[in-house]
């Protein structure tokens, strides 16, 4: 089991933890020391249980807000995945009728009928004008 070094709030420990765990330790011991350093900027020198326990306290008190944020945002996701399923499995729509206005066979030709009449009109309009 590897032994680590690792520095918060000024002072040095040494952890044990599992091989291949180094760099998580690293990690956490960083972000424990960051909140050490806080503490000690504020308050100067305090005991070591005592800055722990505070740098322990903030990181919790952060881990608390995130863990909520993270509870928000899957509850909004779960609603969002129920809709998408619901849209997905919902029944195709019914088709539209859409109708289009069209001019009766009859009324075509009852309008070509009238046309050929009023050119043939046209024509004796103009012989008689002519001559």
């Amino acid at each position: 089991m590897p032994e680590v070094e690792i520095e918060i709030g000024g002072r040095v420990f040494e952890v044990a933890c599992q091989d291949g765990e180094q760099h998580y330790l690293q990690s956490a011991a960083k972000m424990l020391d960051t909140e050490a350093q806080v503490l000690t900027s504020q308050t100067g020198r305090i005991p070591e249980a005592r800055m722990l326990l505070m740098a322990g306290l903030m990181l919790a008190d952060k881990t608390a807000g995130v863990e909520d944020k993270l509870r928000e945002l899957e509850a909004k996701l779960a609603e969002q995945q129920k809709e998408l399923d619901a849209l997905r499995n919902a029944p195709a729509p019914e088709p539209q009728k859409v109708e289009v206005p069209t001019i009766p066979v009859e009324v075509s030709e009852t309008l070509a009928e009238l046309a050929a009449r009023a050119e043939a009109l046209a024509a004796e309009v103009e012989e008689k004008a002519a001559g």
